[in-house]
C-alpha cells in the first residue's frame, strides 16, 4: 500500500452512521477499508496518517463553480482545495468559452469579465470543449490543474455562437447549427448543458428551442442545468416551466442555486418543495443545488433589462451613453422591475459592489449603490450609470435580497447538493467562494443541526456523484478513486466571512486526490491531481 489512514472516522457518503476504521490507499484508489471490529491484519503501508479524532469522507464536488480560467491561471486555488473540493462542475449559466469561434470568444470574453476577468493573461488555444477539456489536461507543463474539473456546454455561448445578440427564434437552419454544437460538446466530454435564463442572449431562446437541445444532451445521458427565468417575480413559474421542459425532452433536471430571493418570496420555500416532490413522485430526474447563504453574486450588467443587452456589450455601452434610453433603462429598473432583476424593481440598498475591474472605481468596493450615491450627492442610478460606463460592464456586486428560512429548508430536500457559485474576481467577493464547503459542515450541520454531519456529506459527495454519472466517486469505497477529505468535525468551519472573503476555512488539514495530497497538514503542496472529468456521451464512446 502506497498510505495507510489509520483510526479514522470514515463517514462514507451513503447518509448512514459513521464507523471507525484504517483506510488503505494505492495507485490512485482506496485499497482496503480494515473496520475497527474487523478480523484479520491491519493494513500496513510505506506512509501512516494517524486520522484519529477527524472524519474521513469522499472529497467534496462543488457542482455550481466559476472556475473556467482560474484553473488554467492558478496553480495553488486554495479557494477551492483548502474547502476539500476535489471537483469542480464549470461552463455554468449559460456562458464560458467553449464552443467558439475567434469572434464569439472575443464577445463571450467581454461579457462575462465580471465573472473570471478579462482573460489577458490566458493563451486561449482551444475553440471546442474538447480542446478546452484537453487544454486543463495539460496545463501547467502537463501536470494539470490544482482539482479535477467537469463541463458544461453553456447554451448562451452556443445561441452567440449560432445566431448572435438578436432577440429572435432561432431560424431552422440557426437550431441544427446550435444542436450539432451541443452534441459535438457532449462527444467531446462535456456532462450536460446549462443556461442562464436572465442573461443574454441565452435568455432569447423560446421553450421549444431549449426543448429541442434538451434532446440532444438526454441522448448522451447528460443533465440540463438552467439558471431560470427568474428567482423573484415569477419564480415558482420559472421552475415549472424548467420541470415540465426537461419531462418533455426526457432529459434530467439540475436546478443552478435553487433559491427563492427578494421580499416576494419570503417563506415561500415550502411551495417550491411541493413543486418538486410532486414532479420527482411522478417519475422525474431532478437534482439541485444550493449555497449556505443568503445573499447572491453576479455582475451590475445583468441588472439590465434584457432589451438594453441586445447586439452585445458594445451595445450596451451605446444604450447608456445615450441619455433618453438610459433614462428608459432607469424606468425599467426602478419602476417596472427589469428581467435582468428577476422582475423585481432594484432596491439601490442591496446592491453591494464587490469588484471593479478599473482601479480608478476602487473606492465603490464595498458599499452599496445607494450608499455611494450619498456620497457623491447624487441619485444611485447615476452612479450604477456610471459604474458601468467607466468599468466597461465588468463590475461585481452582491445582492442582499436572500432569506434564511428558505435557505434551510431547500438545504433539507432529499434531491439537495451543494454550489459555491463562487465567482473568485473582485476586491471583495462573495464569501462563498472560499467557504461553501466548511460553512455547511461547521455551522449548518454542527452548529444549528439542520443536517446530520453524514447527511451533510452526502449532500456534498455521493449525490453530485450521482449526478454527474460518475460510478467511482462520491463514497469511500474499496475500489473507488481515492479523492478524500480529512477534517476535525468539532472545529470546521469556514474562515471566510463579508468582511474577510478571501480567508481560509479551518478544521480541514489533509486534501488527496487521486491519492496524492494537495493539502498537507493544512497546508497546500504543489502536487497538481486535478483533470478534466468527462461525461458519460465520451465515456461511452
Amino acid at each position: 500500500m502506497d498510505l495507510v489512514i489509520r483510526d479514522a472516522r470514515v463517514i462514507d457518503g451513503t447518509a448512514t452512521p459513521s464507523y471507525r476504521a484504517d483506510v488503505a490507499v494505492t495507485d490512485g484508489r482506496v485499497a482496503e477499508i480494515h473496520r475497527e471490529d474487523s478480523p484479520g491484519p491491519r493494513p500496513t503501508a510505506a506512509r501512516t496518517l494517524d486520522a484519529d479524532g477527524l472524519a474521513l469522507s469522499p472529497g467534496f464536488i462543488d457542482m455550481h463553480a466559476h472556475s473556467d480560467l482560474a484553473l488554467l491561471r492558478d496553480p495553488d486555488h486554495s479557494a477551492k482545495a483548502a474547502q476539500g473540493v476535489t471537483l469542480e462542475v464549470l461552463g455554468q449559466d449559460g456562458l464560458s468559452y467553449a464552443p467558439v469561434d475567434d469572434h464569439t470568444l472575443a464577445e463571450v470574453r467581454r461579457s462575462i469579465a465580471g465573472w473570471n476577468g478579462y482573460g489577458d493573461d490566458i493563451d486561449f488555444d482551444w475553440r471546442t470543449v474538447g480542446g478546452y477539456l484537453d487544454r486543463l489536461d495539460r496545463n501547467f507543463g502537463g501536470q494539470g490543474i490544482a482539482v479535477n474539473a467537469a463541463y458544461l456546454v453553456p447554451q448562451g455561448t452556443v445561441r452567440m455562437h449560432a445566431v448572435g445578440w438578436e432577440d429572435r427564434p432561432a431560424t431552422d437552419a440557426e437550431l441544427a447549427r446550435m444542436r450539432g454544437l451541443v452534441d459535438q460538446g457532449m462527444r467531446e466530454g462535456a456532462v450536460g448543458m446549462s443556461s442562464g435564463l436572465t442573461y443574454t442572449p441565452g435568455m432569447y431562446a423560446d421553450d421549444a428551442e431549449l426543448t429541442a437541445l434538451c434532446r440532444v444532451v438526454a441522448a448522451h445521458g447528460g443533465y440540463y442545468c438552467p439558471h431560470h427565468r427568474s428567482y423573484g417575480a415569477g419564480a415558482l413559474e420559472a421552475y415549472e416551466e424548467m420541470v415540465r421542459l426537461t419531462r418533455d425532452a426526457g432529459c434530467s433536471l439540475h436546478l443552478a442555486h435553487a433559491t427563492m430571493n427578494f421580499g416576494v418570496n419570503e417563506g415561500r420555500a415550502p411551495e417550491l418543495l411541493a413543486l418538486l416532490d410532486d414532479a420527482l413522485d411522478a417519475g422525474a430526474d431532478i437534482s439541485l443545488d444550493t449555497y449556505p447563504y443568503t445573499p447572491g453574486c453576479t455582475t451590475l450588467v445583468a441588472m439590465l433589462p434584457s432589451w438594453a443587452s441586445e447586439g452585445g456589450p458594445e451595445s450596451v455601452l451605446a444604450r447608456l451613453a445615450d441619455d433618453a434610453t438610459a433614462a428608459r433603462i432607469r424606468h425599467d429598473l426602478e419602476v417596472t422591475g427589469s428581467d435582468g432583476c428577476h422582475g423585481v424593481p432594484i432596491e439601490w440598498d442591496t446592491i453591494e459592489i464587490s469588484g471593479a475591474g478599473a482601479p480608478a472605481l476602487a473606492a465603490y468596493v464595498g458599499r452599496t449603490v445607494a450608499e455611494s450615491a450619498r456620497l457623491r450627492g447624487e441619485e444611485p442610478w447615476v452612479t450604477a450609470r456610471r459604474l458601468l460606463v467607466e468599468d466597461r460592464l465588468g463590475t461585481t456586486i452582491l445582492q442582499h435580497v436572500g432569506h434564511e428560512e428558505n435557505v434551510r429548508r431547500i438545504m433539507r430536500h432529499r434531491v439537495h447538493t451543494a454550489g459555491s457559485d463562487g465567482i473568485l474576481q473582485g476586491d471583495k467577493p462573495h464569501p462563498r467562494a472560499y467557504g461553501t464547503f466548511p460553512h455547511y459542515l461547521g455551522h449548518y450541520a454542527r452548529e444549528l443541526g439542520i443536517l446530520s454531519l453524514e447527511e451533510c456529506v452526502a449532500h456534498l459527495t455521493s449525490r453530485p456523484a450521482a449526478r454527474l454519472r460518475l460510478p467511482d466517486r462520491g463514497y469511500v469505497r474499496e475500489g473507488h478513486r481515492a479523492d478524500l477529505v480529512l477534517f476535525d468535525p468539532e472545529t470546521v468551519a469556514a474562515g471566510s466571512t463579508f468582511e474577510e472573503p478571501r480567508a481560509l476555512p479551518s478544521g480541514i488539514p489533509h486534501v488527496l486526490i487521486d491519492g496524492r495530497f494537495v493539502i498537507e497538514d493544512g497546508r497546500r503542496t504543489q502536487v497538481l491531481a486535478g483533470r478534466s472529468v468527462r461525461g458519460a456521451g465520451r465515456r461511452a464512446g
